[in-house]
């Protein structure tokens, strides 16, 4: 007779995709794709934040692969989420910025890919990618004749459950309009409804309150859908995008205490990074008590760096070593904290290879065997880096937003901020925080990059 804890590794091993008949045959591993919304590179204790207490993140970074160089794909939140999805760079099917364009029916993406390979499939949080409602008036885009067009909901997109919003919330009492201070609020009365909902499907919104921490929020109705599909023994895609900490940034009471000392608007930033920490530690228990841990690869990011100082209010991110911030080209406007957790297959470690969020759909298709989809892609698979310790990237990173462009190699990077007429040259191993131009020294790196630039932009620019 089985023990539990040998009937739950048995459940386990059948949501992983594993067949076992005396060894272990090719996993099909879970996947869950966390990302923080405006969260700087420096916003982490590993990563030397002075005041921010993350133990969780901390814990994952300890356990896992800590990618010093990862990349957002865009300085700003939309774009990036995009790539996470398709592998692709964001341009190449219109979405240029936040609030632009939506994510395509025929754009393949890997919600819609694992679905057919029967996984179970779940969005949670910040979406961007489309508006969720053409029936009321909502969030930035929802519900306007003129935004018609980019009705793209994520149960449209390949995911059988949805708690999912357009766009940002408060971080603390989601659908309550904070106080003036707080930043990000518009024209709406403090105390008013926010008037973004959370959807859970085609005429679905969640219309009774809800209250507390968002992050919270977000993670109980993820980690019903994983126990869900563990118990029923199938593989799963969970993309679980925080608001926390984008404006209006809102920390509990308790949350504030813990930086008690610091000024309020410090409190209320640090508190809020705190309480997404917990929940990552939350998921990474539950995982570990249902015995999934193992064969789920768990990954981390943010979507861009920290918001600037020039919005209303004032902005705690920090970039850590790393100039410019969110919607920059500089490494602080991308530059972002990355971490994956796959025990069966990921060892303790850090690298310094420049990786980008398009890695993600190449990456997990080849874990599983499955094909890549027939059209370009600018991410690459990272499992040599993960297997193999490969020190280097084989392709380059390439980078657009407005004015600015750039192109990002193992060692060098080339930036323009005024649309390709100039560029600037950075040697990132020696001078991570971009304070010494080079251009002038190397004009053949600068030429053989912006040539690469331009080669690779042919491919999807008008």
């Amino acid at each position: 007779m089985l023990t539990r804890r040998q009937a739950l590794r048995g459940v386990a091993a059948l949501a992983a995709g594993l067949w076992v008949a005396g060894a272990r045959a090719v996993a099909r591993p879970s996947v869950i794709l966390c990302m923080a919304d405006d969260l700087g590179w420096g916003d982490t204790a590993y990563n030397g934040h002075p005041h921010l207490r993350t133990p969780h993140l901390d814990a994952m970074a300890a356990a896992g692969l800590r990618f010093d160089r990862w990349y957002s794909a865009a300085p700003v939140c939309s774009p990036t989420r995009g790539s996470c999805l398709t592998g692709r760079h964001p341009f190449r099917y219109g979405i240029t910025h936040a609030n632009v364009g939506h994510l395509p029916t025929g754009e393949p993406n890997l919600a819609a890919i694992l679905h057919r390979e029967g996984y179970a499939t779940g969005h949670f949080g910040k979406w961007h990618l489309g508006t969720l409602t053409r029936d009321r008036v909502e969030a930035n885009r929802g519900g306007r004749p003129e935004h018609s067009e980019h009705y793209a909901p994520p149960w449209e997109r390949g995911f059988d459950v949805c708690f999912s919003t357009e766009s940002k919330v408060p971080t603390y009492n989601p659908m309550v309009t904070p106080p003036r201070g707080a930043g990000g609020v518009g024209g709406r009365e403090p105390g008013a409804h926010y008037e973004t909902w959370y959807w859970m499907g085609a005429g679905r919104p969640v219309t009774h309150p809800l209250g507390g921490d968002d992050s919270s929020l977000i993670m109980s109705r993820a980690l019903d859908f994983v126990a869900d599909a563990a118990s029923a023994a199938r593989p799963f895609l969970a993309v679980i995008w925080f608001h926390a900490p984008h404006l209006p940034v809102i920390a509990s009471r308790s949350r504030r205490a813990v930086y008690s000392g610091l000024p309020r608007d410090e409190q209320h930033y640090y508190g809020c990074v705190t309480s997404l920490d917990a929940q990552m530690g939350r998921l990474r228990r539950a995982l570990r008590d249902m015995g999934i841990a193992d064969d789920t690869m768990l990954w981390f990011c943010s979507d861009n760096g920290p918001e600037g100082a020039r919005r209303q209010g004032r902005t705690q991110g920090s970039t850590g070593p790393f100039r410019g911030r969110k919607r920059s080209l500089h490494e602080g406007g991308v530059r972002v904290p990355g971490i994956l957790e796959w025990p069966s297959r990921v060892a303790p470690g850090a690298t310094e290879a420049p990786c980008v969020t398009s890695d993600y759909l190449p990456t997990v298709l080849d874990a599983m065997a499955l094909p890549s989809p027939r059209q370009p892609l600018d991410g690459i698979s990272l499992l040599p880096l993960i297997d193999r310790g490969r020190a280097g990237r084989e392709t380059s990173i390439g980078f657009e937003h407005g004015e600015q462009r750039s192109w990002v190699d193992d060692r060098y990077k080339i930036i323009t901020t005024d649309g390709g007429k100039s560029y600037q040259l950075y040697d990132l191993a020696a001078d991570p925080g971009e304070e010494h131009e080079l251009s002038a020294e190397r004009p053949e790196t600068v030429s053989t990059m912006r040539a690469e630039l331009e080669a690779w932009r042919s491919g999807w620019a008008s």
